[in-house]
């Protein structure tokens, strides 16, 4: 397959990640007419990121990071949005995981580095890693902020029995959660290991980030 070919045939099959709608939602009972797909969350990412490291000396290689936020979700293109209440182990999803990046770089000049990218990203051991991975969780506190602003998410509509069983989520909300989005930030909270992060995180709890809606 010639160079052009390559790019096309990569191009294509990410292109469907525009389409996949990211899962978690639906299991929340998000009932916006048009639900966030991963390309959407990914792009949501990247901006996050590129944001923080504008506003904050964290000393990261941001080239690095957007690359990591950007590839990591490629998996889903093969296994789907898997979900941490899918009653799929980490180690499951993520030998998973690897098999769908191996098809998926197959024949790519820099599949070898990207494959290693998020391998890293999955570790989580490096600077860049844990900073990916909490823009990773920050962007999804911040879309169900929106939701949750714009009524279209209710804490007390859930319908999947796993989040409903879950004793992480039921502390939450026996600890006076009542909001859909403060739901979310507080079972992020300890993936926030760096103040600043947090630090936005309580923001978006305590204040609506939508203007003039």
């Amino acid at each position: 397959m010639n160079k052009i070919k390559k790019i096309i045939s990569f191009y294509v099959l990410t292109n469907s990640l525009k389409e996949k709608i990211r899962s978690g939602w639906k299991s929340w009972n998000i009932s916006a007419e048009r639900l966030e797909s991963v390309a959407e969350h990914i792009y949501g990412t990247c901006m996050l990121a590129i944001a923080i490291d504008s506003e904050y000396d964290l000393d990261i290689d941001i080239r690095k990071v957007v690359l990591m936020l950007t590839m990591h979700e490629i998996e889903e293109i093969k296994i789907g949005d898997l979900t941490p209440f899918d009653r799929v182990t980490p180690e499951q999803k993520r030998e998973m995981g690897k098999k769908a990046v191996k098809e998926i770089l197959n024949g790519l000049v820099k599949e070898e580095e990207y494959y290693n990218l998020i391998q890293e990203f999955d570790d989580c051991n490096t600077n860049e890693a844990i900073f990916a991975r909490m823009c990773d969780k920050l962007e999804a506190d911040l879309q169900c902020k929106i939701y949750t602003e714009r009524g279209e998410a209710d804490i007390h509509k859930i319908e999947c029995e796993n989040l409903l069983q879950d004793e992480r989520i039921i502390k939450l909300m026996n600890n006076g959660a009542n909001k859909l989005s403060d739901l979310f930030v507080g079972f992020d909270m300890p993936i926030y290991i760096k103040e600043e992060f947090k630090q936005i995180a309580e923001y978006i709890k305590d204040n609506n980030i939508i203007k003039g809606e």
